[in-house]
């Protein structure tokens, strides 16, 4: 038996084969372009197609998560119209004289590296963003094929990462878990997972090695733990803990719209913390009172401009 921590980003217990997201490698080279021109009219297609693909993808999202998670991939159009992303891409096309693939990849990482450098985790999460953004417009300019998971029962969807895109393209009616090598807790991913109720891990570490495709393994996303080919304790353990957790899910749903009024009659609220709009479906959802704590530092680093007042 394997075992591996990391960090849990939602809550619940998940038994089942490990299947991992499978990505066409777009393999990066440079070469040298004469007409740098018809290269960045190349580029600028490839721009084009990408932000009508965010649109069906926003209208995917809008479905199946809402629309304020959907509005990741607004972010995701507007990141592709950046002037100094594009500026960066196309500068290097002329100066250099190089191919799109090159330019865009070679801007993707230096402006992810930027957020990642990042000391506000907010804003380090950003950096998984531009990567989505980058490998769209590579795998159209390089007409890469299709990529995702392959299954024919519910599994524990295992990745180096996992980018928002590839996360709303999955059927969730195949989806037990997610576990990540890396990843934040504040990337739109992990956002996406909670709305989702999917439990997630995350920063388990390259440990969660690819040789583990098809290994049966258990995941407890409250401890932030995935057991790989768990030993008959172990499975007897997190079964009984996953039954438990289901129970205490369906008592919770049987509460839902009565007072909360202790047995001497004493009236509590019980009010739910958002760092944001899209927070507040969950709230309605689960009954909440109101709102206890609005982090509001967030309508300023969501924001495209500088707040009015």
């Amino acid at each position: 038996m394997i075992t591996l921590s990391g960090k849990s980003v939602f809550g619940g217990v998940a038994i089942g084969k490990i299947a991992f997201y499978k990505r066409q490698e777009k393999q990066v080279r440079r070469y040298h372009v004469e007409d740098t021109e018809a290269e960045v009219a190349r580029f600028e297609d490839a721009q084009e197609t990408a932000i009508a693909q965010l649109g069906e993808l926003y209208d995917k999202a809008m479905e199946d998560v809402g629309e304020a998670n959907a509005a990741i991939f607004e972010v995701h159009q507007m990141m592709l119209m950046d002037l100094d992303y594009v500026d960066s891409i196309k500068n290097i096309i002329t100066t250099q004289e190089v191919n799109a693939e090159y330019a865009v990849a070679t801007t993707g990482d230096n402006f992810s590296r930027m957020f990642a450098s990042m000391d506000d985790a907010y804003m380090q999460g950003r950096a998984a963003d531009v990567k989505d953004v980058s490998d769209r417009l590579l795998g159209i300019l390089s007409d890469a094929g299709e990529s995702g998971v392959v299954a024919d029962e519910p599994v524990i969807v295992a990745a180096d990462d996992l980018v928002p895109s590839e996360t709303v393209q999955l059927d969730k009616s195949k989806v037990l878990a997610f576990a990540t090598m890396y990843g934040s807790a504040n990337s739109h991913t992990a956002i996406l997972a909670r709305t989702m109720n999917i439990p997630a891990v995350i920063g388990l570490g390259e440990g969660l090695a690819k040789e583990y495709d098809g290994h049966m393994a258990a995941i407890d996303g409250f401890t932030g733990t995935i057991y790989i080919d768990p030993d008959e304790e172990t499975m007897k353990v997190m079964t009984e803990k996953r039954e438990e957790d289901r129970r205490q899910k369906a008592l919770l749903e049987e509460l839902k719209g009565k007072e909360n009024v202790t047995l001497s009659g004493q009236k509590i609220n019980v009010y739910a913390n958002i760092g944001n709009l899209s927070d507040v479906g969950a709230v309605l959802k689960n009954d909440a009172g109101g709102i206890g704590l609005f982090r509001s530092e967030f309508l300023y680093l969501e924001s495209e401009d500088f707040p009015t007042e």
